[in-house]
């Protein structure tokens, strides 16, 4: 749900808030819901206006971390790329009617030699039928990870009605399956009732995370690769999702809401047994594999997501719109585990989210909404990484 959730929150700030570059004519004038952002976190890091990037432009003067940016997809909602484990292909998801995928489906390529910057489609991995979530390479680098409804229903499944309160849906027909690049299904892992999906591979190549409802709640599970030896990580109420291993296999990084007044905790329960969550406040927690040592690393507000464990492993990169009263623009930041030195890394005027690392460390590959000719295309960038 990690895709599902960046459209959603997109759709959020661009049905809420005004946007010259985006917005039609009857949205501009809009207000945000303020119940649904922090006023209080009105600033902004840099204290400069916005730039705007011209045409063909793919970076910003600020920053400095990325270099020789190159744009890899145009057009569509094109996000969640992670790199093979041996940095030569890309698995992503898209949504692109000119590819035929009216709804999320996964696609690979190679980021070396190829783009696709109009109708020509990369190859299509997931079934074409239901809806997906992000893919992952298993490995060997021959076969991919991925959630998708397609057994529940081949359709895509209907999204919910937006309303005064901004939510999301959680598909009970999700579960897990592995397919070769073929797009033929070797394996499925989970058949429990409820949401499975969301799920990632440690470097070490030897265990999934993945989001859950088998508990009752939506809480981190970790199992083998086969699906066997499964362990329950977190507890705690609210929504666990999003996570990542480190690079040593030891730890995750994940997202997650933490509901606490009695008015908070009502709602969250209410929207989840109508299969609903709002993640609109989300922050980064950090813990070993067993959920043991569990710490929360940010305070910032509003929604803190997307985290991936820097190559050091001893800081993350994830997206924020911390700085932004009004629901955007996210942006790339980068944070200690400690919760100390946190550095803002992009300065897109609108959307930056996904960032993966290559399992080389010398690159980076990520989502953003730069470039898109002022509509609300989601692509897929990728540069070297300078620290």
């Amino acid at each position: 749900m990690k895709y599902n959730l960046v459209l959603f929150l997109f759709l959020l700030c661009f049905s809420a808030c005004s946007n010259p570059q985006t917005n039609s004519d009857s949205q501009q004038n809009e207000e945000p819901d303020k119940a649904e952002h922090h006023e209080e976190s009105d600033h902004h890091q840099t204290g400069a206006e916005p730039v705007q990037l011209k045409d063909s432009e793919l970076s910003y003067p600020q920053e400095k971390h990325i270099q020789n940016v190159r744009q890899l997809t145009k057009n569509g909602d094109n996000a969640e790329a992670y790199w093979s484990f041996d940095d030569t292909k890309l698995v992503f998801q898209a949504r692109n009617e000119a590819w035929g995928a009216e709804c999320d489906q996964i696609y690979v390529m190679d980021p070396w030699k190829e783009t696709f910057m109009g109708e020509t489609a990369p190859p299509l991995i997931s079934t074409g039928l239901g809806r997906t979530t992000c893919a992952y390479f298993m490995p060997g680098n021959e076969t991919i990870i991925y959630a998708s409804t397609h057994l529940a229903d081949k359709a895509c499944p209907p999204e919910p009605p937006r309303g005064d309160k901004y939510v999301w849906p959680i598909y009970e027909g999700y579960d897990i399956f592995i397919s070769d690049l073929d797009g033929n299904i070797i394996s499925q892992l989970t058949d429990e009732p409820g949401y499975d999906a969301e799920a990632t591979l440690s470097p070490q190549g030897d265990k999934i995370v993945f989001t859950s409802t088998r508990s009752g709640d939506l809480e981190l599970w970790t199992m083998d690769i086969d699906g066997s030896n499964l362990n329950q990580v977190t507890s705690g109420l609210g929504y666990d999702g999003g996570a990542f291993f480190s690079p040593d296999g030891s730890k995750l990084i994940f997202r997650a809401s933490r509901p606490t007044s009695e008015e908070a905790v009502n709602e969250y329960k209410t929207l989840l047994e109508g299969g609903l969550v709002q993640p609109t406040e989300m922050e980064l927690f950090v813990c070993n594999v067993d959920g043991s040592e569990l710490k929360q690393i940010t305070e910032l507000g509003n929604a803190n997501w997307a985290p991936y464990f820097h190559p050091s492993g001893e800081k993350v990169i994830f997206s924020s719109n911390h700085t932004s009263p009004r629901g955007f623009p996210f942006n790339l930041f980068m944070i200690d585990l400690d919760g100390s030195n946190l550095e803002q890394i992009t300065f897109d005027t609108v959307f930056d989210s996904f960032p993966m690392f290559s399992y080389n460390g010398k690159h980076i590959v990520w989502g953003s909404n730069r470039n898109n000719g002022g509509t609300r295309a989601t692509n897929l960038f990728i540069a070297d990484w300078v620290d």
